[in-house]
């Protein structure tokens, strides 16, 4: 255990959050997620027993957005014709942001199947237990000042 880093950031998860480089993206994934399918040439990191908002929390403590981008976040839109709504996590995910990036952290909503071709090149896929739906979260790494 290390001072400082959050116990649920497990050493695997640690040591992949430092082998991403500026530019490489990483999908925080809800419980209905394809990882293993869409993360083929991923990372896949499982951490089943926690949701998207607390796993967000701890990486972003960790790991700066990129500034060189004008989206540096994706969600997946929700399918047209779901009565689901806008999913109510999204307004947690909004908070966390602004908490560790409150100047840049413009999200682009991405349809389904976009986000999972986007979803194939992420260098790291974290499979969460989040059971809330349009819950997955994609981040594309800055640098480290």
């Amino acid at each position: 255990m290390l001072k400082g880093i959050s116990p649920i950031i497990s050493p695997e998860l640690l040591k992949a959050l430092a082998e991403m480089g500026h530019g490489d993206e990483l999908v925080i994934a809800d419980g209905n997620f394809p990882c293993h399918s869409v993360g083929k040439d991923a990372i896949v990191i499982r951490a089943d027993g926690h949701g998207v908002p607390e796993i967000l929390d701890a990486v972003l403590k960790l790991l700066p957005l990129d500034t060189y981008t004008e989206k540096p976040v994706a969600l997946m839109e929700v399918v047209p014709g779901d009565t689901c709504g806008t999913p109510e996590i999204w307004s947690t995910y909004e908070e966390i942001l602004t908490k560790y990036e409150p100047e840049h952290h413009a999200i682009d909503y991405t349809e389904r199947f976009a986000f999972y071709e986007r979803a194939k090149g992420a260098y790291l896929i974290i499979a969460t237990g989040e059971k809330a739906i349009y819950a997955n979260i994609l981040l594309k790494k800055g640098v480290v000042k």
